[in-house]
């Protein structure tokens, strides 16, 4: 079974703000070295001028959704382009998903119960 990367929601600010939603299925040999990869990857995201947040969770089947909550459209496209995330992304292309799904939006509401 993949472990859960972050089990808490995120506390995010008044909206406006972005959404960026990665939904993925695992695939391949190399998946056994996917948790610490994406460990890093959250580890670095967290450390990214606009990052507000994350969400994330995988099942015991490789089924994952992923979603990083942003300041901006130009944070966003700044941690697309982090040197060290590209090389994450090539990774996860070549060696770790079967398919994969990027979303990104605008939220303009959100709300719950604490």
């Amino acid at each position: 079974m993949i472990s859960i990367l972050h089990k808490m929601i995120a506390n995010t600010p008044t909206p406006p703000y972005y959404v960026v939603l990665f939904t993925s299925q695992l695939s391949g040999e190399k998946q056994h070295l996917y948790p610490d990869v994406a460990g890093l990857m959250v580890e670095l995201a967290q450390k990214q001028p606009g990052f507000l947040g994350l969400e994330s969770t995988r099942d015991s089947n490789g089924f994952g959704i992923t979603l990083s909550y942003w300041d901006s459209k130009e944070s966003i496209k700044n941690w697309k382009q982090n040197s060290d995330h590209l090389v994450a992304q090539k990774l996860g292309k070549e060696d770790f998903y079967k398919y994969y799904k990027t979303r990104v939006a605008l939220v303009e509401r959100d709300y719950g119960m604490e």
